[in-house]
């Protein structure tokens, strides 16, 4: 159902993995600890009674740190991104002790002289000798290469290193050898696989939205319904415990004198950077951005103020411009060439919202349009409309402006549309993913500057930190004598809801904050935090509820969510009614069907593919493809379920690829499928492995 689709996509649930991404992991990332015995030091967990010690979560929560560091140099590392390395290093060694666990299951050991004999294998050498040793040329081990290395003194540790490596990929291999009877592939599915894949079909067919049912109002729902819902589906909706909170935010907001004070030092960056001998070695040592060295950049690369207070001044090769505000940041320039590229673009658009798969909603949408255009030629500023009926509030509140792009930064509808018209130009409406756009096209620009650019942000300083933090405390203060409540109104700041949110995780509006997690999680409800200081500042929290039950509550939001899902079946199931008693009539014909009703789209394709859910002429819908791969010719379907409702179908032909040979086509299959088969069923057994292991996180205590 539509609605249980919607919260798997929120948990971000992951079914399938692939093994092979899977043994990398465990080969690689888990380092040598991997079935050695547990160092001293302190405990950050068990799994299933194993400890699992500070050494060597640290170890891996340090690699893990050095490998963003190395991939990305100069980078700040920010407190949530160090949350984010210790939730990973947590899940890599809570699932190593798991397979340590499996290993003990099914006996799994390896003796020295099969290290040995994989190394020398020519069929199937492990995975680090295959890195370390092939020959890019021949695409084989270099055999000459590899006991060269052997033979190498210098190399011991890599040896020592490698041979714990090679033991862990045979280890993991046998229990792939233990489980593989979990896939198992018949001829009949390779057989059935081949043919879908390769055939073609042709069919006509007349798909039916929902909304050809009726309206909402003609479908209501009881509150009984919903919770009978709820209950049905409770196993559905199961979840971490969570907690929701309000919150007062007291913004990190760099003050006046702070911008002075960065323009200031820059500033005086003006003529040592002019005169520098190396552009590169002066960037990295003044420049927050230690790589802006040699950059081509557009009115694109800056925000519209910025980019017109550069390339409307007199550019030219050697010359210094800036210090130019731009977004938080100051950016002090250094032109070294000017040249001509691809055109940029800048824009104004109103949005109009609506749902594709809805002609109601669209049609609605197209009237809403035609106003617009009507009050525009009767003069009625574009700017003044973007900010009376856009949708799009990031850009209404500036007259409907988007600042300049490249054709590559919009979807491609708008891109398309903006790039072939003129400057001055109203187009539309254009339709997108996100609705539906009137545009004004304010004009185009082709310059570049190819240049090396000190940048600074404008911070605030310790100053006005601890001045923020001190309003932060007093409002604190007031909240604990006169309520929370009735101190955010007498201090007239906004009272902020976070939503739900799990121990360790996003908190809404907040962000990724272990001070604010662990509040949450030891308070009481109704419990006023200490001052919490994060990224964007500093926050006062109020735990407002929680929820220990193991399942989202019947909230507001899903109580909608399944009104919605419940509206949705009943018109799907009167839909699906009156589609089957028009394919009973006698003599019923697509043809016949489509001529009673000029609303209906009938769509013929000879170009059909199973293989991704194509339908030339109409779009992608997987739904309706593997329906079509299962009809029987000729014949009208009874109802059949596609993307936003049902359809009548005529398949009228099937036909395999021209040059097609079935029988080698399932010998290339046969393995893949098997493949995929064992790492779907592996995948499924490992998460049933963890979901039933008793797992202990001591980290928080």
């Amino acid at each position: 159902m539509a609605v249980m689709s919607k919260l798997r996509d929120k948990t971000h649930i992951i079914l399938f993995v692939l093994v092979g991404a899977f043994l990398a992991l465990i080969v690689f990332e888990w380092g040598m600890n991997f079935t050695g015995p547990a160092r001293k030091g302190g405990q950050v967990g068990k799994v299933d009674g194993q400890p699992i010690t500070s050494v060597q979560y640290d170890e891996v929560y340090n690699g893990l740190r050095q490998n963003f560091m190395r991939g990305n140099p100069g980078a700040e590392v920010t407190p949530q991104a160090e949350m984010s390395f210790r939730e990973q290093a947590w899940n890599i060694v809570v699932d190593q002790a798991l397979v340590e666990g499996l290993f003990r299951k099914y006996g799994i050991a390896v003796q020295d002289r099969e290290v040995i004999d994989a190394v020398n294998s020519e069929l199937n050498p492990p995975m680090i000798i295959r890195q370390n040793f092939t020959d890019p040329r021949t695409g084989a081990i270099d055999r000459a290469l590899l006991e060269k290395a052997r033979r190498d003194p210098q190399a011991k540790a890599f040896w020592v290193k490698a041979e714990e490596v090679v033991k862990r990929e045979l280890m993991v291999d046998k229990l792939l050898t233990a489980l593989k009877t979990m896939g198992l592939v018949t001829d009949p599915e390779v057989d059935e696989l081949v043919q879908r894949q390769l055939t073609r079909f042709s069919a006509t067919f007349i798909p039916f939205p929902l909304s050809s049912a009726g309206t909402d109002a003609q479908f209501p729902v009881k509150p009984e319904e919903v919770k009978t819902w709820y209950e049905a589906h409770k196993q559905q909706l199961k979840q971490e415990p969570t907690r929701n909170a309000e919150f007062v935010l007291y913004p990190l907001v760099p003050s006046s004198q702070d911008s002075i004070q960065v323009k200031k030092e820059i500033d005086a960056l003006v003529p040592q950077f002019a005169s520098a001998p190396s552009d590169s070695e002066f960037v990295k040592v003044q420049s927050d951005r230690p790589n802006a060295v040699n950059e081509a950049l557009s009115r694109a690369d800056f925000s519209p103020t910025a980019g017109n207070a550069l390339f409307g001044s007199q550019l030219a090769p050697g010359k210094i411009v800036g210090p130019v505000a731009d977004r938080g940041f100051y950016r002090l320039i250094k032109v070294k060439s000017l040249s001509a590229g691809e055109p940029v673009a800048s824009a104004s658009h109103i949005l109009i919202r609506s749902n594709p798969a809805d002609q109601a909603d669209l049609q609605r949408a197209l009237v809403r349009a035609a106003s617009i255009y009507e009050e525009l030629k009767k003069g009625t500023p574009f700017a003044t409309l973007a900010a009376q009926y856009s949708e799009d509030p990031g850009s209404a509140k500036n007259g409907g402006s988007v600042g300049w792009f490249t054709k590559a930064r919009m979807v491609p509808e708008f891109s398309a549309a903006v790039f072939s018209a003129k400057p001055g130009q109203v187009i539309g409406p254009v339709r997108t993913q996100f609705g539906l756009h009137i545009i004004k096209v304010d004009g185009f620009d082709n310059k570049r500057i190819v240049c090396s650019e000190v940048v600074r942000q404008i911070k605030a300083s310790s100053l006005t930190s601890e001045s923020i933090k001190r309003k932060a405390m007093l409002f604190q203060g007031e909240a604990k004598s006169k309520g929370f409540t009735q101190a955010a109104r007498l201090e007239r700041m906004a009272v902020g809801k976070t939503g739900e949110f799990t121990k360790g995780g996003m908190i809404p509006m907040i962000g990724l904050s272990d001070q604010a997690s662990k509040f949450a999680f030891k308070a009481k409800e109704n419990d006023l935090s200490d001052i919490i200081e994060t990224e964007a500042g500093f926050v006062v929290m109020k735990l407002t509820s929680k929820n220990d039950t193991g399942y989202r509550q019947l909230d507001a939001d899903l109580q909608k969510r399944i009104t919605a899902e419940l509206v949705a079946e009943k018109k799907g199931a009167a839909l699906k009614a009156r589609l089957a008693s028009m394919a009973k009539t006698p003599g019923a014909t697509l043809d016949a069907i489509a001529a009673k009703d000029p609303s209906l789209r009938k769509v013929t394709s000879d170009e059909i593919r199973w293989r991704d859910g194509f339908i030339a002429g109409y779009g992608q819908d997987r739904q309706l493809v593997e329906a079509i791969a299962g009809m029987t010719l000729n014949r009208l379907s009874p109802p059949v379920q596609c993307s936003g409702g049902y359809a009548l179908v005529q398949v009228t032909g099937r036909k395999l690829e021209d040059g097609v040979d079935p029988a080698a086509e399932k010998a290339k299959i046969m393995p893949q499928l098997m493949k995929v088969k064992q790492e779907q069923l592996f995948s499924e057994y490992f998460n049933a492995v963890r979901k039933n292991a008793k797992i202990e996180d001591f980290r928080q205590q």
